[in-house]
């Protein structure tokens, strides 16, 4: 055997040795699952109330005052480019009617009559129709799906990426490298010829071992329960599932980042946990930012923003139409409402990629930042351990 060979050998079963006996005490230790458990409780709850939404029939409204019910649209393109310029069609015949003059079908004056295009204000998107085209949807149909969207992605985006992310790291990882030196056992770890780094690393491969498979079977769970009860005329609602690899994705790496951050905090501090709390509650504000502010420069000096940036690059790829939908979902002349329209919360929720590059570009930058997070706070944690005195 060549002495590579024999040194990757050793490398292997360092790693699988150290990564094993953390995950031991991950199962023997009550907490463990009882943190699991906590999480998964409170995503199961909200899964409740949104099987029980999707159940619950909504009353079609007259939104046009004709005396008739979803008679008309909504018609719009699957995605919107520079070479969309018109939309939507008169399904009902009110605005083609003949005896009606030729301005009368063009009141948003594209040149086009009875259609509806979209135009960018400082707001969003915004749907400009002529007078009569998609103007009473089927009620039931959109107001689901545009509940159905805006649930998959604040679930998605804090329900599974942040909580899990934030809260998993904070109670499993944070005590990876310190509960051993407070215990006194960390001598035993360090009596092999094994170097305080590859601890640090190993310890961590233990903790990932637990957390990734957890959050594995909790997106699992999610994606078949909102794909079977998601509006649609499918057994199964699979144009999501790119939506939901995205989730996946965002949440291993955030776990990865967190996981180390925390445990670095943990070598720097005997209370590490004091100093993960802020910085768990700076993460928190990110999260909303990137859904108000996407474009905020503060987004890239945090960690959830470019986890979120992953989910808002696949929600491009899985619905192409989302700016169109949006825009019909929050035109309030449509829904004859003052204060909520139906895609007031997905058009918070939905956020454009940060680069104006191809949504796959956008996923692989974030996935290399991430990476490269990771890798500068195992440098430091590393650093630290080694200076540190083994009580």
């Amino acid at each position: 055997m060549s002495s590579s060979t024999k040194a990757w050998s050793s490398l292997d079963r360092k790693a699988t040795a150290v990564a094993e006996f953390t995950l031991r005490q991950y199962r023997t230790r009550l907490s463990t699952w009882v943190v699991l458990a906590s999480c998964m409780v409170a995503l199961s709850t909200v899964l409740l109330f949104y099987i029980d939404f999707m159940n619950d029939p909504i009353e079609s409204i007259d939104n046009d005052g004709d005396g008739l019910f979803d008679e008309d649209g909504p018609d719009f393109p699957s995605s919107i480019d520079a070479t969309v310029v018109s939309m939507g069609y008169d399904d009902d015949g009110d605005c083609l009617e003949a005896d009606r003059p030729d301005g009368a079908k063009d009141t948003n004056g594209n040149g086009v009559v009875c259609d509806g295009f979209i135009r960018q204000a400082w707001y969003g998107s915004e749907l400009t129709r002529d007078n009569g085209v998609d103007e009473d949807p089927d009620d039931e149909a959109i107001i689901q799906e545009a509940t159905h969207r805006a649930f998959l992605l604040g679930y998605g985006k804090l329900g599974v990426v942040f909580l899990l992310g934030i809260f998993l790291p904070l109670f499993l990882a944070t005590g990876l490298i310190r509960g051993e030196m407070t215990s006194e056992t960390m001598h035993f770890l360090l009596a092999k010829p094994i170097a305080r780094g590859e601890v640090l690393l190993y310890r961590l491969l233990g903790y990932l071992a637990l957390v990734w498979p957890a959050s594995a079977a909790i997106v699992g769970l999610s994606a078949v329960v909102t794909g079977l009860a998601a509006p649609g005329e499918g057994f199964y609602r699979f144009e999501d599932l790119g939506i939901w690899l995205a989730i996946l994705l965002a949440t291993w790496l955030a776990l990865l980042v967190y996981g180390m951050l925390f445990m670095t905090l943990g070598v720097m501090w005997k209370y590490g946990i004091v100093l993960a709390i802020p910085f768990a509650a700076w993460e928190f504000g990110m999260a909303f930012l990137s859904m108000g502010l996407p474009s905020s420069p503060l987004l890239r000096v945090s960690v959830i923003g470019w986890c979120l940036a992953i989910i808002d690059a696949a929600t491009a790829l899985s619905w192409p139409d989302q700016e169109a939908f949006i825009a019909y979902t929050t035109d309030y002349s449509i829904w004859n409402v003052d204060l909520v329209a139906p895609g007031d919360g997905l058009s918070f929720l939905a956020s454009e990629a940060p680069f104006a590059i191809s949504a796959t570009g956008n996923i692989a930058v974030a996935i290399l930042v991430l990476l490269f997070q990771a890798g500068v706070i195992w440098i430091v944690g590393q650093a630290l351990f080694k200076g540190k005195e083994i009580a």
